[in-house]
């Protein structure tokens, strides 16, 4: 992954912030288990749900089940933003990431994927193909490139925007 340009905006921000260092960004990213995952309808009204999302080299990865309004929201348009952050008013950093959603299905890649998924979120996915299987469903794993990343410090207030 690159190295993302950090851009500072302090019309967000209040008069002692200053930009939320990458390493931070990427630590919360690592750490998270539950993100927001928001995709467009065909008739360009929004949907979110919550999914569990692995973070690992350079790209938030999921899965989506075949009959689920994600897939056909994807098949459309896989234009995504994905949040994550705290209910804190005052403390911590939220983070919004805007991608293109690639599917992954490379066979290798899955297995490893799958093996971050046990190890992290406790989640037993079966690599078959290019798909996942669980408990009786089969899911396709996709991968976000951040184009452009968003940090909302809380304590101070700062807007702070990465892009690669």
């Amino acid at each position: 992954m690159t190295t993302p340009t950090v851009e500072f905006d302090g019309r967000f921000s209040e008069p002692d912030a200053t930009a939320v260092p990458w390493a931070d960004v990427d630590e919360i990213l690592l750490g998270t288990k539950m993100f927001w995952l928001s995709t467009v309808r065909r008739d360009g009204r929004p949907h979110v749900t919550p999914v569990p999302m692995i973070w690992d080299d350079g790209q938030l990865h999921f899965t989506v089940g075949l009959g689920e309004q994600k897939m056909v929201n994807l098949t459309a348009s896989p234009a995504v933003a994905i949040t994550t952050g705290t209910p804190s008013l005052t403390s911590g950093t939220d983070v919004v990431t805007e991608g293109t959603a690639v599917r992954v299905t490379d066979h290798d890649r899955l297995v490893e994927l799958a093996d971050l998924w046990r190890s992290r979120l406790d989640w037993d996915y079966e690599v078959d193909g290019d798909a996942y299987h669980h408990q009786g469903g089969t899911a396709h794993v996709f991968g976000v490139s951040p184009a452009k990343v968003l940090a909302f410090g809380k304590s101070p207030y700062s807007q702070t925007r990465y892009r690669f």
